[in-house]
């Protein structure tokens, strides 16, 4: 288990310079390497950590995931669920929203992600599933522009899942079955997703060669 530390003398002088200054966009107090989490209530640990890596993980998935909103919102391209037309823009805002449940999860609140969100992501993956190609191959990223981001994406989420894996792993967190689930799910959703972009743009899927001949 991580242990968290407290610098009351650090702690004590940089509470009195914010008190100063209350609109300022950085504390100080990660000078030193370290930072906080919801549960340390104030102590700190190390920012090398591999529960800030995982929270720094799910961070970066999230940011890019607002990169990959201003092509979704470009593109225009639709989904029907449940019968109703839903842009991906409006699927994509879902799974950050999502993502924010998760990083505090991994900060120690006791919020966690529910079935609802679980059974969403997966009936996003068999509607694409049911409407595309089987995969016989794997597939090189790129196409559109929205396609190749979500693709990028799905690594990112590989990568946040791994990571959250470790902290399980070394006992730092218990995290909700639910939420390992989604994390397993994440990277397939933004897989369909990024298949479905294609599709939609009528943009042709292009596969490894392994050296055979066109």
């Amino acid at each position: 288990m991580y242990k968290c530390w407290y610098n009351k003398s650090i702690m004590g002088k940089k509470s009195k310079q914010l008190k100063r200054n209350k609109n300022i966009l950085y504390t100080g107090f990660g000078d030193k390497g370290t930072t906080t989490l919801f549960d340390c209530k104030q102590s700190r640990i190390s920012k090398s950590a591999n529960l800030i890596e995982a929270l720094g993980s799910i961070d970066e998935l999230n940011a890019f995931l607002g990169v990959v909103k201003v092509s979704a919102d470009k593109e225009k391209v639709t989904l029907i669920i449940n019968k109703k037309n839903v842009s991906l823009l409006s699927l994509i805002e879902e799974i950050q929203q999502t993502l924010f449940i998760i990083q505090a999860e991994i900060g120690g609140s006791k919020i966690t992600v529910l079935k609802k969100d679980l059974n969403k992501i997966e009936k996003i993956i068999s509607t694409i599933a049911d409407i595309l190609p089987p995969i016989k191959s794997f597939t090189i990223s790129g196409g559109s522009a929205l396609s190749a981001e979500l693709d990028y994406s799905r690594t990112l989420a590989r990568r946040a899942e791994r990571r959250v894996t470790a902290v399980m792993e070394e006992g730092s967190r218990k995290m909700g079955v639910i939420t390992i689930s989604y994390l397993n799910r994440l990277s397939s959703v933004l897989f369909a997703m990024s298949r479905y972009s294609n599709y939609s743009l009528s943009v042709k899927e292009d596969h490894p060669q392994y050296n055979k001949k066109k």
